[in-house]
Formats: C-alpha cells, sequence, structure tokens
C-alpha cells in the first residue's frame, strides 16, 4: 500500500474545505477527462448530507450478501480488509461495489464504520445499502449509499484493493476521492495540488458575478451579460500552472 500516491498535508486540507462541484469545475480546466466522467452519478446519495466534504484514498472491496460465506462466518473478509486499512496511507475512504444486483442486504452498519474510522477511515461509498444510520450519524462519518436495508444478510467482503464500480464511476485502489452532500469524484493525483491552489482562484472567479448579483437591487441586462463575461474569462485563467 506505500506505493500509493499522496499529496501533500496542505493540499489535503485545502481540498477538505472545498465543495466537491467546485472540484469537479476545476478538474474541467486541466482537461485530464471528459466533462462527463470521474463522479458518480444519481444513484449514490449522501446519507448525512450536513457533514463537510471528505477527501482521502480509497480502499477498494467488493462485497456480497447473498449466500452464507464458505467459512460458515459473518463478515467474513474484514480482517485482512482491516490489515490493508490500517497499513495505506491516511486519510482513507471505504469503497464498496456490492456483486449483487439488487442489494439484498446492508454492506455497513454501526460496529463497521466505528472500526473503520478508529483506524483512519474519513467515510465509506457503497453501490450497495447502509443500515444504523443513527448510530453512524453520531459518529459524524460520511456515507454514501444507494439505499438503506434494515438486515445485514451473510455480509462477506470478496477482494480487496481490485478495481470497483459505484454509480457510474470505477474506483481504484489508493485513488484520490472527494465527496459530499453533492456526490463523490475522484482527483487525479497528479494534478491534485494544482487543484487544490485552484480553487480559491475559481471561486473568486465566480463571485465575480455572484456578487454583482447578490447585491444589486436594481440590475441590468447589459451590466449582467458584462459580469458574465468577465466572470467566463477568470474562469477560462484557471488551471494549469497557474
Amino acid at each position: 500500500m506505500s506505493d500509493f500516491q499522496t499529496i501533500s498535508d496542505e493540499a489535503m486540507a485545502a481540498l477538505r474545505s472545498v465543495d466537491t462541484p467546485t472540484i469537479c469545475n476545476v478538474i474541467e480546466r486541466f482537461g485530464v477527462r471528459p466533462a462527463t466522467a470521474g463522479y458518480t452519478d444519481a444513484r449514490i446519495r449522501a446519507c448525512y448530507p450536513k457533514l463537510p466534504p471528505m477527501v482521502g484514498y480509497a480502499l477498494t472491496s467488493t462485497f456480497s450478501a447473498a449466500e452464507p460465506p464458505r467459512e460458515g462466518i459473518n463478515y467474513a473478509g474484514i480482517r485482512p480488509q482491516m490489515a490493508a486499512l490500517a497499513a495505506m496511507p491516511k486519510p482513507a475512504v471505504l469503497v464498496y461495489q456490492d456483486l449483487d444486483d439488487p442489494p439484498v442486504a446492508a454492506n455497513l452498519g454501526e460496529v463497521m464504520c466505528t472500526a473503520y474510522k478508529t483506524f483512519g477511515a474519513v467515510g465509506l461509498i457503497t453501490s450497495g445499502a447502509a443500515r444504523d444510520l443513527s448510530e453512524i450519524e453520531r459518529l459524524e462519518f460520511p456515507v454514501f449509499a444507494s439505499g438503506t436495508i434494515c438486515s445485514h444478510g451473510y455480509p462477506c467482503i470478496r477482494s480487496i484493493n481490485v478495481p470497483v464500480r459505484v454509480g457510474g464511476l470505477t474506483v481504484y485502489a489508493g485513488d484520490l476521492i472527494h465527496g459530499d452532500r453533492n456526490g463523490v469524484t475522484v482527483i487525479p493525483t497528479d494534478i491534485a495540488e494544482e487543484v487544490a491552489r485552484a480553487c480559491g482562484a475559481y471561486y473568486q472567479a465566480e463571485a465575480i458575478l455572484l456578487d454583482y448579483l447578490r447585491g444589486n437591487t436594481a440590475p441590468s441586462l447589459d451590466e449582467f451579460s458584462q459580469k458574465l463575461d468577465a466572470s467566463k474569462a477568470a474562469i477560462k485563467a484557471v488551471g494549469p500552472g497557474r
């Protein structure tokens, strides 16, 4: 796990202070992927939309709860997963692909999320379902899921640190994940430091138009057009090498 590409603590803190839509907007300025790629679709929703943004490195896992595991115990695979979590760079984000279609049971609950947080995770994303929502809310542990299911079925972690597919997004072990109430995106680690620095400039560019709209009780279409053009020009200047 030590070969994960990591970023500085300063960049991590800066990214944590920015909402996910702004992260997506800034990444677009670098032209590293299509504007319709790199983020989860509407199937994945924040269970706790009032929590602040999370950012961390992905620990990926596949999960199934439809059949009893061969080991004959619940939560098969949790020990090697926890070992991988303990060994990887922090902060970490658990990313689950539920192999059952449709999901038959919850992928997570209070006990698992408490363990993950204790060992350095700052959130969890799953294509499956969550449960124990009130208990996890008290942990202030961000969870993103496709829904809720009240039982755990036959929980089994099938594989760890493999590519997974969650809400239309492919996530690889070690990917830098950012998420808030708006959704989840992957930040390419090779531009993450620049993205972190560029977010402030993007906010300022948007403020050219927003400040005019918010502070004007008698706006004119001409002034609106001027501010819009100025904002677009400033946004265009945000990006590589700034």
